[in-house]
This record gives C-alpha cells, sequence and structure tokens, in this order.
C-alpha cells in the first residue's frame, strides 16, 4: 500500500459505482463490486437479498436513468476508514422515482478498493 491515497481511490471507486448505475452499465458495476458482494434491502419490510449474479440481471434489464435523461442525483455523504483495507461509505442516488441511501461496506483487496456489501433504504419521491 505504498504511497496510494486510499480516501481518492475509494471516491474513484464511487464514481464509477455512480456511473454504473446511472448507465444501468453492469461492467462498471463489476468493475467495483467484489464477485461475492451482497446486496441487501428491508425497505418494504422484507428481506431483499441478492448476490451479484441476482443483481446484474436485474441492473441489465431495466432501462438506465440517462436513456430516461433522468437529471443524475448521486452523492457521498461520508466515508469512514476502519483500517488501511477497510472503509464504510454513506452515499445517495436516485433512479427513477426512488431516492436511495445505500451503506456500502468497501474492502481494498487485489490491489483496488472494492464493495463488498451494499445495505440500502429508499424513499420514493413524489411527483
Amino acid at each position: 500500500m505504498q504511497n496510494r491515497d486510499a480516501n481518492a481511490e475509494i471516491v474513484e471507486t464511487l464514481g464509477t459505482y455512480f456511473d454504473g448505475l446511472y448507465h444501468s452499465d453492469t461492467q462498471r458495476l463489476k468493475r467495483v463490486m467484489h464477485p461475492k458482494a451482497q446486496y441487501v434491502s428491508v425497505t418494504d419490510g422484507t428481506l431483499l437479498y441478492r448476490t451479484m449474479d441476482e443483481y446484474f440481471p436485474v441492473v441489465d434489464a431495466r432501462p438506465s436513468p440517462a436513456s430516461r435523461n433522468e437529471k443524475r442525483f448521486d452523492r457521498i455523504v461520508s466515508i469512514e476508514m476502519a483500517g488501511p483495507v477497510t472503509a464504510f461509505a454513506r452515499v445517495e442516488c436516485a433512479i427513477a422515482e426512488k431516492h436511495f441511501t445505500d451503506l456500502l461496506t468497501l474492502i481494498d483487496i487485489d490491489g483496488r478498493w472494492q464493495i463488498i456489501s451494499k445495505v440500502f433504504h429508499y424513499i420514493v419521491r413524489e411527483a
């Protein structure tokens, strides 16, 4: 980990994550999501749990926010380092009428930061 700026690398990873979501581009998402990452929510009161093999086809099947000319909304709320190879990021983004708060756990493995867990909550925006 010599001469590496973890915060800058995490910000870059999150930028790719946002781009992947906005363009419904699983190739971009695969660059930043660890293959064994978890996708979890209980927004509607029931557990939604997906592996990446289950999640990526969902992304591939939906029209991208970019294709619908949606205004882009994504931001990094915070990044916390738990140690030199473990971090937590709270981010926000929007897809269609849903506003998401994503709690992302990242690990520095194989020479790059990857998301190993995505736990999220969303609210539906009023029209």
